[in-house]
């Protein structure tokens, strides 16, 4: 069940592609850690943080069953 909201996706695929830019933007042993927005950016496109499943936090409307 995805447990973010659109506004909390939007920010997170952003964030994820600016923190990858750092791949093309840096040099030397430093510009890997652009591989850390891969986090933020696939969380956000597939809507499930595995963070806030632990902690309980959901961003997005509750589904009607």
């Amino acid at each position: 069940m995805k447990n973010e909201g659109l506004a909390d996706r939007v920010i997170r695929v952003i964030v994820g592609l600016g923190i990858l830019s750092l791949l093309f933007l840096l040099h030397g042993p430093a510009h890997w850690f652009g591989l850390i927005g891969l986090a933020p950016l696939i969380t956000g496109l597939v809507g499930i943080c595995p963070g806030y499943a632990l902690l309980h936090i959901r961003t997005c409307p509750l589904q009607q069953k």
